[in-house]
């Protein structure tokens, strides 16, 4: 498992994260305070925080974990 901050302060921002994300098969948890939503759920998203950086959990091993975190690029606060 891989853990990174993401950033998701817009409606797009979020749209766009989720259609990037449901692209994999993984598993993907949003963890804000303590509350764990699953990242593929549009509404969950919304029901968060988005004016702070949110934990994405990503559930995934080896290359794959690449993938995913150079397609979640944009999103992720360094």
């Amino acid at each position: 498992m891989k853990t990174v901050q993401i950033s998701l302060n817009s409606i797009d921002k979020v749209k766009s994260f989720v259609n990037e994300i449901t692209k994999f098969d993984n598993d993907f948890d949003l963890v804000s305070g303590r509350y764990v939503i699953d990242a593929k759920s549009i509404m969950g998203i919304f029901s968060l925080d988005l004016s702070k950086p949110i934990e994405l959990n990503v559930h995934a091993e080896g290359s794959v974990t690449d993938d995913i975190l150079s397609a979640l690029a944009p999103y992720i606060i360094q």
